[in-house]
């Protein structure tokens, strides 16, 4: 008779959201590992129907706090696909402006409060910044930039109120952007130093042949457009996503996981696949810095994200403040349109990784259906398996349980998950029984 024990972690701190991981053994070996994403359902897809459809950029932005641009951005333009609507050039430089904000505040957040703690064997950024308190101290105020730039171009920091399907309610004046520049440039050396720091990390020994996907620009790192690619040689336009990926239930999780379409197998979204597969269309000084640090071609280790986030915050303050200091505030706001019937998709490049979005629209323009494809709970499958592979390794040197349960939150949050976000995860689990 075969014997189970189950190891649970109750909680997944400093991730947002709720959630758990059940850890099942048979015998004393490590036999099965579950995200429990227990969050209830947020049902925003069955919330906008019959709605008009300009409410979407707002509702939507509601789905997370941390990243209410990716989902701003994703909206309009699958919106915008449906009802054939060409913005101008500068509403949408001004859009790369927005997510540059968004992206900057959420991965100076999650480098220096959530993630890196997990290096220095400390419970809490609080605690991190009694011993780092200078390093800290910067990447506060990097994150105060990003949120400064959300509330002069969105409207506010949390949840931005200026986007519309077509462009925006209003362009900022030229001052409001301009008193950004002297932050942007301190931002631009301030990021340097942060990537630097974390590039310094003593990183776990973990790689994994990874499927790595994010959307792919031939002349800009992607952000809020372009194909989509993968490290294996996939390369599709977003309208075919579905031929390509698809989601499925599982019984021990609110949100839905997603694996390759007809082959099965998972794949890994996030900063270390945009970095990889676009590392070229990186700003001038986040490509000279990941030659410096003797960055990887194909990154490989989860751990490693802190350093691509660097990279991509790098980036962030570099394009950021080159659409600053050429900000021209004449010209339309916004495209005028008239609703028809039709239906568009549109993806984007949250924090996190490829956000997808699709809607059918009446001739009233009012939503129809809708469908958002988070990226969180694209890389869930991955992240079971990543728990499974990792924990296994540190099983066998022999790690104890506490030890086996603390490795479970810190590889959970090199992925930076946003599990609200995923609920259409920790608490941990271990399941040993007769």
């Amino acid at each position: 008779m075969s014997v189970e024990d189950l190891i649970t972690v109750p909680i997944l701190t400093r991730v947002e959201g709720e959630g758990g991981v059940t850890i099942r053994l048979r015998e004393g070996v490590i036999d099965k590992i579950e995200l429990n994403i227990y969050e209830p359902p947020r049902l925003f897809e069955a919330l906008l129907r019959g709605r008009p459809l300009e409410d979407t950029p707002d509702i939507t932005a509601r789905i997370c706090g941390i990243c209410p641009v990716a989902y701003q951005m994703s909206s309009v333009q699958a919106l915008e696909a449906a009802l054939g609507i060409q913005v101008t050039p500068n509403i949408r430089r001004l859009r790369r402006l927005l997510y540059c904000g968004e992206w900057i505040e959420s991965h100076a957040l999650h480098i220096h409060l959530l993630h890196a703690p997990d290096f220095f064997g400390v419970a809490s950024g609080i605690l991190l910044a009694q011993r780092f308190p200078d390093e800290i101290k910067r990447g506060l105020q990097l994150k105060k930039s990003g949120n400064r730039l959300l509330e002069v171009l969105g409207g506010r920091a949390i949840h931005p109120v200026n986007v519309r399907v077509g462009g925006f309610h209003r362009l900022p004046q030229r001052e409001e952007m301009a008193a950004l520049i002297p932050q942007f440039e301190q931002g631009v050396e301030a990021a340097v130093a942060a990537t630097r720091w974390v590039a310094g990390f003593p990183f776990p020994d973990f790689e994994q042949d990874y499927e790595l996907v994010s959307l792919s620009h031939p002349a800009e790192y992607p952000m809020n457009e372009g194909e989509i690619v993968s490290s294996r040689g996939l390369r599709i336009p977003v309208s075919e996503y579905h031929q390509n990926f698809v989601e499925f239930q599982v019984a021990h999780s609110t949100a839905h996981q997603a694996v390759r379409h007809r082959l099965g197998t998972p794949y890994f979204l996030g900063p270390l696949a945009r970095v990889s597969l676009n590392r070229e269309r990186l700003s001038p000084t986040a490509r000279r810095l990941a030659d410096e640090i003797d960055l990887p071609g194909l990154l490989k280790n989860p751990f490693m994200s802190i350093v691509a986030r660097g990279l991509e915050l790098v980036h962030a303050f570099e394009e950021g403040l080159s659409i600053l200091r050429e900000y021209d505030p004449t010209g339309k706001a916004a495209i005028h349109y008239q609703p028809h019937e039709g239906y568009g998709c549109g993806a984007t490049e949250a924090p996190r990784g490829l956000l997808f979005h699709e809607y059918r629209i009446d001739g009233q323009g009012k939503i129809v259906s809708g469908n958002i494809v988070p990226p969180t709970s694209q890389n869930q499958r991955r992240i079971e398996l990543d728990l499974m592979e990792f924990l296994t390794i540190r099983q066998k040197i022999g790690a104890s349980r506490q030890d086996l349960a603390l490795d479970c939150e810190r590889l959970v949050r090199t992925y930076d998950p946003c599990i609200s976000c995923s609920t259409h995860f920790l608490k941990v689990r271990w399941d040993e029984s007769l």
